[in-house]
């Protein structure tokens, strides 16, 4: 559908209320937004929740500012022109951070639907609620540890293994693979969460209308920050890498980035507002913001033990608005697929990609036009958690010098190779990369 048309139809998009109880030990949270006859309630369970007393204005705000994020991926639908929050009360200051997430968040939405968001009118966020929320705290030295069963997942478990009686790990929810990563951790416990679309919303997608990348790693800033007051956790420690802070495309202006909410300037814009707003006492961090994506498989390639429970490819797990069931594997055919395979590629044997990914994927002739893309020799990077494409062009000509004749590795030879002589300095520009801007508390350093 139209974006004149949707944006006529549907002026305003409300978030009515939310809801939550406790059922068993299972706290039951749902939301209600609505736009003229459309009305969704998503919902979620955060599973064994300890039963102990939380002060019911804590938890109020807690689930209102999640149900704020939850928002994006229904009022993408229509893109209504006015946003009106009814469900509580938000400040001045706080409708400019919302507006700013929603902007940069939602890039790749705009992009690809082709909607001009950059006029000053384009959404106007609207606070009609009344409630007086207070912020949580949190005290001891307990630590979250988000897992969504990639490589980079891998590490950071490893990495936090000196703190391993305090590491709570967190799902939401876990297919087979990140259960298996669990267990080849050797953590002995994991936090789960379940989180359901509504039906509602892909039966729009499926008739037409909008539909786009929403700020996942956003969402589950917010989740876990709830997460970590109802199970008294100090430390949320994400395994976002320095490589997210690339964008994808120059477009009105601005620099659309797939990952905005796995950045540095998303990292600091949310500790912020969690401090402000949230809670007292929360550290939010990632313990790979130091690092390049290719710098993280290097580490990954010595954790054989991981390499059969491991899996990137976004593909694996989508739905396509219902109509298709998630395979559950590496596709071979995608850009993550592809980076992922050259990034490894200069650190592990042949052997053991070809048991990971089921092919060569540098002999796969098809897959040269997404080569094209990650290596900067088309204007757009791939829509993906993928990695610089400088560091794209490192991984190549690493596994270029692995002597190896493969269909792509040749294109490389032909076409590149000669077009600069600087090749062993970026290698050592990119390999020995240390990020020093970062949140790593002082407890972690070492």
């Amino acid at each position: 559908m139209k974006l004149k048309e949707l944006r006529k139809k549907y002026p305003e998009f409300v978030y009515e209320s939310f809801e939550y109880k406790l059922r068993g030990k299972d706290l039951l949270i749902s939301f209600c937004f609505k736009s003229s006859e459309l009305e969704f309630n998503p919902s979620l369970v955060v599973k064994d929740v300890p039963l102990k007393k939380l002060d019911i204005s804590v938890l109020d705000n807690l689930v209102f500012n999640l149900g704020m994020i939850e928002m994006f991926s229904y009022w993408k639908a229509v893109c209504s022109q006015k946003i009106v929050v009814k469900a509580s009360s938000l400040d001045k200051k706080q409708i400019k951070w919302w507006k700013d997430i929603l902007i940069n968040g939602m890039g790749q939405y705009f992009y690809e639907n082709k909607i001009d968001f950059t006029a000053s009118d384009f959404v106007e966020i609207v606070s009609t609620g009344s409630s007086k929320f207070k912020k949580g705290k949190v005290i001891g030295k307990g630590i979250l540890l988000p897992i969504g069963g990639g490589k980079d997942s891998a590490v950071t478990l490893e990495l936090m293994k000196k703190f391993k009686k305090d590491v709570d790990c967190f799902a939401l929810n876990p297919v087979s693979n990140v259960k298996e990563m669990f267990k080849v951790s050797g953590y002995k416990r994991m936090i789960v969460v379940e989180r359901k679309i509504e039906d509602k919303l892909l039966l729009l997608n499926r008739k037409g209308y909008l539909n786009g990348h929403t700020p996942f790693v956003a969402y589950l800033s917010f989740l876990t920050v709830l997460v970590s007051v109802l199970f008294n956790k100090k430390f949320i420690v994400f395994s976002n890498e320095d490589s997210s802070n690339e964008g994808n495309v120059k477009w009105k202006g601005y620099e659309i980035n797939h990952q905005y909410s796995k950045t540095y300037d998303f990292e600091k814009k949310f500790r912020e507002y969690s401090s402000s707003y949230l809670v007292n006492g929360l550290e939010y961090f990632s313990v790979l913001r130091l690092l390049y994506e290719i710098q993280i498989a290097r580490i990954f390639s010595y954790m054989k033990d991981y390499f059969p429970v491991f899996l990137s490819c976004n593909e694996a797990q989508k739905t396509y608005s219902g109509t298709k069931k998630k395979t559950g594997k590496w596709c071979g055919q995608c850009s993550k697929c592809l980076f992922v395979y050259m990034i490894l590629y200069p650190f592990v044997s042949k052997d053991e990609l070809l048991s990971i990914f089921g092919s060569d994927l540098f002999e796969k002739k098809e897959l040269l036009p997404i080569l094209k893309e990650l290596i900067g020799e088309k204007e757009v990077k791939p829509f993906e958690c993928v990695g610089t494409r400088k560091e794209a062009l490192v991984a190549l000509y690493l596994s270029y010098k692995k002597g190896e004749n493969s269909y792509l590795l040749k294109y490389f030879e032909k076409n590149i190779l000669s077009k600069r002589d600087d090749w062993e300095e970026m290698v050592v520009e990119v390999m020995d990369h240390w990020n020093k801007k970062n949140f790593i508390p002082k407890y972690f350093k070492d």
